[in-house]
C-alpha cells in the first residue's frame, strides 16, 4: 500500500503466455505494472526480474489424481532449479482432500530445497502475495527494510535490561 506522498510501486513482470487471460494478469495491468508475456518461461510463471523472485501458479486442473506420475513434479523441480528465489502458488479455492494431498506431496517432495509453497484461495490472494514478496525483495525497498531492522536492533540493544546489566558487570 502506498502511503501519502509515496509514489505507487510498479515494476516489470515477465509472465507465461499460459496466463495471458488469467484474472491476476488483468489486475496487475490495472495497477499499471509493465507486463511482458513470454513463451520462454515455465508454464504458469510470474517472474519479477528486478526483485529476483519467481512464482509458479499451480491450479486445481493442473493437479492430476496421481501427482507422482504426472509431469507436475518435474515441472516444479525444473522451475526451482532455474530460479534461486522461487515460490509455488498452490491455488486451492477450497480445502478438499485432493488439494490437501497435493500440498502435502509437494511439501514432502521439496522439503529442504529453496522452494517455498504458498496456498492461495483466490486471485486477490495471489496478487497480494506476489506483490508483497516482490516489493520486499526489490531495491530500494529491501535496503529500506534492512535499515529499519538495523535501527530496531540498535533500539532493542540500547533499551534492553539484560544489556544494561552486562554493561554494569564489565
Amino acid at each position: 500500500m502506498a502511503t501519502v506522498g509515496e509514489p505507487r510501486w510498479t515494476t516489470t513482470i515477465i509472465i507465461s503466455t499460459s496466463l495471458q487471460n488469467h484474472e491476476t494478469v488483468r489486475m496487475l495491468t490495472a495497477q499499471q505494472h509493465r507486463i511482458r508475456l513470454s513463451y520462454g518461461v515455465e508454464r504458469g510463471s510470474f517472474i519479477f526480474p528486478l526483485a529476483g523472485v519467481a512464482f509458479m501458479l499451480v491450479e486445481p486442473q493442473d493437479v492430476p489424481s496421481n501427482l507422482e506420475e504426472s509431469g507436475l513434479i518435474e515441472q516444479i523441480k525444473k522451475f526451482s532449479q532455474v530460479h534461486r528465489n522461487c515460490f509455488v502458488l498452490l491455488y486451492a479455492p477450497f480445502n478438499g482432500k485432493k488439494e490437501v494431498d497435493a500440498l502435502s506431496l509437494i511439501q514432502q517432495r521439496f522439503f529442504g530445497s529453496t522452494l517455498r509453497i504458498l496456498p492461495v484461495r483466490n486471485s486477490t490472494e495471489i496478487l497480494k502475495g506476489i506483490l508483497t514478496i516482490a516489493k520486499a525483495t526489490s531495491k530500494p525497498h529491501v535496503d529500506r527494510i534492512r535499515d529499519r531492522m538495523t535501527l530496531a536492533r540498535a533500539h532493542i540493544l540500547e533499551r534492553s535490561p539484560v544489556w544494561e546489566m552486562l554493561r554494569k558487570l564489565m
